[in-house]
């Protein structure tokens, strides 16, 4: 009755496909999720602590546009720390409320209706509508199990046309858990900075790294100005209904963002920002544990699933493997509702993350062993059909 009064941006976006799963699933008894990407550890109480104090001495009131300046200065201390990243806690960061957040302001401080956006795909389900809701036009790059869903040169080179003006990474990669290496962006830099091209660079699995140190396209010097980084609290501390994240860009960048920021939100949930500054002053110690236990259930995983006949890269980063259902000759979707009508087992069809997603499910392990255990022989027992 009322659709008539919506917006036309607004009609055009499709609802989440994980959704959908998470409706089905919520609907059934017994159902094991592989589904939810998100921490499965409670946020460190000393974060917890951190927030409740601030809330009982009062600090109860907005904090500065950007966020409170003793957070900035810890996060801008964090990134020298942990990610080698130079930046200026008054010039170039913006507290934001969760990385979503940050994607947005730097989406709509950038881009003209009509200009193109290059995202990879499979890609975070997010993406796409967020360059819609600008009026610009999303240009996918479809990656490969081949290049365990690395961006190559040649594909960069092949998306980019007069009208680019932005490109939006994320690895680690929600859903495909793969990586790119400093070796990998170099092979990149020469294009972003002959094109010109902005790169929104979504680093919120940047502590969930294995394998090797984690890289950011800000590390290099020669297009470090072209970049904004994305990161927040969720992943890495746990802490996912604090609705933390932030930015990292040059001063001009900032000043744009901020003004949308200003905005839209005014400032981040005061008693969150002193929860994230105790988080950065002494939560090391927890990430690492986090991703200790998160590497173990990696390897257990992929095991299983290479096991039981639905082949998986190891991945790299995050708390996902993406496996190939090829074989079975069912769709993503058919794959995921037979699965979970059958066996009670939810996962998402790759399809949620784009149409290079088809032929693949995503599957989370930030679940306990025993979680992951007991999914994975119901999955084989369901596989007896289709080897």
């Amino acid at each position: 009755m009322y659709e008539k009064f919506l917006s036309e941006k607004v009609q055009t976006i499709r609802p989440s496909g994980i959704r959908k799963f998470f409706d089905l699933a919520s609907q059934m008894e017994g159902v094991i999720s592989l589904g939810v990407g998100e921490p499965d550890f409670d946020t460190p109480w000393h974060i917890r602590e951190a927030a409740i104090y601030s809330i009982e001495e009062g600090r109860t009131h907005y904090t500065a546009n950007q966020g409170l300046l003793e957070l900035r200065e810890e996060i801008v201390s964090y990134a020298k720390r942990r990610f080698n990243l130079d930046y200026d806690p008054n010039d170039n960061v913006i507290v934001t409320v969760g990385g979503s957040e940050a994607i947005d302001i730097a989406m709509r401080a950038l881009v003209n209706p009509g200009d193109e956006v290059i995202l990879m795909e499979p890609c975070y389900v997010a993406y796409t509508p967020s360059v819609e809701l600008c009026g610009a036009k999303p240009v996918h790059i479809k990656l490969e199990h081949k290049d365990e869903f690395k961006l190559t040169p040649e594909k960069l080179e092949a998306a980019i046309t007069p009208k680019s003006k932005v490109m939006l990474l994320n690895y680690p990669s929600n859903p495909t858990g793969g990586v790119m290496t400093k070796e990998d962006y170099e092979k990149l830099v020469p294009i972003i900075k002959k094109h010109e091209l902005i790169v929104i660079s979504d680093e919120i699995y940047a502590e969930l790294t294995y394998d090797g140190e984690f890289c950011s396209l800000a590390n290099f010097e020669e297009i470090k100005d072209q970049v904004i980084v994305i990161n927040g609290f969720s992943k890495a501390f746990a802490m996912t209904g604090w609705r933390l994240g932030y930015t990292l860009a040059n001063k001009e960048f900032t000043a744009a963002m901020n003004k949308i920021h200003q905005y839209i939100i005014m400032s981040a949930p005061t008693a969150a920002q002193y929860g994230a500054i105790e988080a950065l002053h002494n939560g090391d110690i927890h990430v690492a544990e986090m991703k200790e236990a998160y590497e173990s259930r990696r390897n257990f995983i992929t095991k299983g699933f290479n096991r039981i006949g639905l082949p998986t890269h190891l991945p790299h980063g995050a708390f996902y493997i993406f496996p190939d259902i090829r074989s079975t000759g069912l769709t993503s979707d058919e794959f995921c509702e037979k699965l979970l009508a059958e066996e009670k087992v939810a996962c998402v069809p790759g399809t949620a993350f784009g149409d290079a997603g088809e032929g693949f499910v995503r599957v989370s392990y930030a679940y306990s062993i025993e979680h992951i255990k007991e999914a994975i022989e119901r999955i084989d027992h369901f596989m007896r059909n289709y080897r």
